[in-house]
């Protein structure tokens, strides 16, 4: 169950220091470890999810750049972590 051992994804805006967004999302437990106040820096995020469970999420892309996304799960997002690429249409 996700209270157990849960995961998400949280795509993160340019330029977001992930380090301090990850370990402000580790006290964000009870709102599916997504800081409210740090919501600003964000892109899209799916909700928590368990096992046997999916998320799905739609968004516009950002302008081209590379993106930072993790898991905030508490402590996750040292080994799931990866980058967004957009890429301007050619």
């Amino acid at each position: 169950p996700k209270d157990v051992m849960g995961h998400n994804v949280v795509i993160l805006k340019g330029g977001v220091d992930v380090t301090a967004f990850a370990n402000a999302a580790q006290t964000a437990a009870k709102d599916g470890y997504i800081p409210k106040d740090k919501t600003d820096q964000i892109l899209a995020h799916t909700n928590l999810i368990g096992g046997g469970e999916s998320a799905t999420i739609e968004f516009v892309a950002p302008e081209p750049g590379t993106y930072k996304y993790i898991c905030t799960y508490s402590g996750h997002w040292y080994m799931m972590q990866g980058e967004m690429v957009v890429k301007a249409k050619a």
